[in-house]
């Protein structure tokens, strides 16, 4: 039986990507074990795991290589040692335990992120527009590497769609997450209100508004000042909030983990991209890439993670997406011809 250390550190958008790949390949070598290290905030993104995988902290243990009850698998002394080491991100950190391994003859393969062509497809001039290899090809061929079939059959986090008891048949479920770690990646929020006002005007749509603690005072406000709107910024833990995106008809989110999370119960997305592009790679897992809502421009796109300041310097990128683009799009999802607004 073999032991396969996984390693993906940061960040959460990059880690909830790796579950379609992870889980398949655990499932489909149920002999082989399979630990994956990751930030302890993270942990709880991985519900109902495959039973042969572990997901463990990161600690400092396991870079100076001494034993840890967090990952003892570096340890050459424990019971079932480590044989080879997947490594999905490519970092200083994760560098020295792959160094470690290679040192005690473990298989070691590392991710190619291709860093190459994503500069070429950001740079100012001369861009390559192309679609890129996604992250879960990338994750793919790392475990390809190490001789397992890495074919993703992965569906849902959560086996089956689900309704909160409390809610009716009637009423339509939509999430917004207005915020991203990035100024390039976030939607303004006085157009965003915009889209909340136009969808509360219609009493059978119930928004649930998503965001860090650090986010909750503007949007318990917006909760204050619109019908049948409800914030569950800071409130939830990652499993509660799995649970209620499973149970949504539509996500609205920017290029942003909560993209992510959605996508892995699989709930549509309507996302919102602004220096960032769908080409690079990080799109949503199973979402149709007619929910991308963008607009395109010459200087498109200008980074890779929406960290980069504009070179315009008016995020027009951004500020060019109407309301009615994103509400036509929900209408469409949610099947509301009422909802369609003809100044897109």
């Amino acid at each position: 039986m073999a032991r396969v250390l996984v390693i993906r550190l940061s960040a959460l958008g990059d880690v909830a990507m790796t579950i379609p790949v992870v889980y398949s390949v655990a499932r489909r070598y149920p002999d082989d074990e399979f630990v994956l290290v990751t930030k302890k905030s993270f942990q709880n993104i991985f519900i109902n795991t495959p039973p042969n995988l572990t997901v463990v902290p990161f600690e400092k243990g396991v870079i100076a290589g001494r034993r840890s009850r967090a990952c003892p698998e570096l340890d050459s002394g424990t019971r079932n040692p480590l044989t080879a080491v997947a490594d999905l991100h490519s970092v200083l950190r994760s560098w020295k335990i792959d160094f470690q391994c290679l040192l005690k003859g473990k298989k070691v393969a590392v991710i190619n992120k291709g860093k190459c062509a994503k500069r070429k497809l950001t740079r100012p001039k001369n861009k390559q527009f192309k679609q890129l290899e996604t992250s879960i090809a990338r994750y793919q061929q790392v475990f390809e590497k190490l001789g397992y079939d890495a074919t993703v059959d992965f569906k849902s986090l959560i086996p089956e769609k689900g309704r909160d008891r409390h809610a009716t048949d009637k009423e339509t479920w939509v999430g917004i997450a207005p915020f991203a770690k990035h100024a390039g990646k976030i939607y303004p929020l006085d157009q965003m209100e915009q889209v909340v006002s136009q969808l509360t005007n219609h009493p059978n749509i119930k928004l649930f508004l998503f965001g860090g603690k650090e986010d909750a005072s503007l949007l318990d406000a917006w909760t204050k000042k619109y019908a049948h709107v409800e914030s569950v910024a800071g409130r939830l833990s990652f499993p509660d909030e799995l649970a209620l995106m499973n149970d949504l008809d539509v996500m609205v989110s920017m290029d942003s983990a909560n993209m992510h999370l959605a996508s892995l119960v699989n709930t549509p997305v309507v996302s919102i991209w602004g220096a960032t592009h769908p080409y690079s790679g990080f799109y949503g897992f199973n979402q149709d890439s007619k929910n991308a809502i963008q607009v395109e421009l010459p200087c498109r796109p200008c980074s890779v993670f929406g960290n980069k300041p504009c070179l315009r310097g008016d995020y027009a990128c951004l500020t060019q997406i109407t309301p009615a683009m994103i509400i036509n799009v929900i209408a469409d999802l949610i099947r509301n011809p009422l909802l369609k607004n003809p100044k897109s």
